[in-house]
């Protein structure tokens, strides 16, 4: 089995990347490919998927998103190609977040993943998944928590809502994500 592989990315697809390591390049599947620059250098977190039909890699930016990943597709239902695109839109917290309040919007919202397959995943693994961002703190969303406290929310409330919050957003879909949730508590 692979850990990681180390290397240059020397081709972009819709939902892969080719990373060159000693004059090989190994295609491995990722849930955003364009956060890749090209001919730049990186580490790749990899999965391997060996069935008898196919062999896939598959690439995370982190460790924790592949062990995110491994814990989703050990779900009845949840396969790879199920798992990875989630990765695309949401944050590892997010999703943790999700599945540990039980919220089947956030989890429908992802390609292939109904209510049927969201309510698996939290019978699954509810309270088995812990985040690693402490949930009383604001480290990276100030501006943010700064514009919902001149909207008059209260920080206790904003808090709350931090962890599914999508740090990698700009900071205007950030609050909009954010009044989301806030209106629908």
């Amino acid at each position: 089995m692979y850990s990681y592989i180390k290397g240059i990315i020397k081709e972009q697809g819709s939902n892969y990347v080719v990373i060159e390591n000693n004059g090989i390049g190994y295609q491995v599947y990722v849930a955003n490919p364009f956060v890749y620059q090209l001919e730049n250098e990186y580490t790749i977190y990899l999965y391997s998927y060996i069935r008898e039909d196919e062999y896939s890699l598959y690439g995370f930016k982190s460790l924790e998103e592949k062990e995110l990943f491994l814990k989703l597709i050990n779900v009845k239902g949840v396969g790879p190609k199920m798992a990875i695109p989630m990765f695309a839109t949401g944050s590892v917290d997010g999703i943790m977040d999700a599945i540990n309040r039980e919220n089947l919007m956030y989890l429908t919202k992802f390609p292939k993943i109904g209510d049927k397959v969201a309510r698996q995943i939290i019978l699954d693994l509810k309270g088995k998944l812990t985040t690693n961002r402490d949930l009383f703190s604001t480290e990276g969303f100030d501006e943010l928590v700064n514009v919902l406290e001149s909207l008059g929310y209260k920080k206790p409330d904003i808090k709350k809502i931090l962890p599914s919050i999508d740090d990698s957003l700009s900071v205007e879909q950030q609050v909009k994500e954010a009044l989301k949730l806030l209106l629908s508590r």
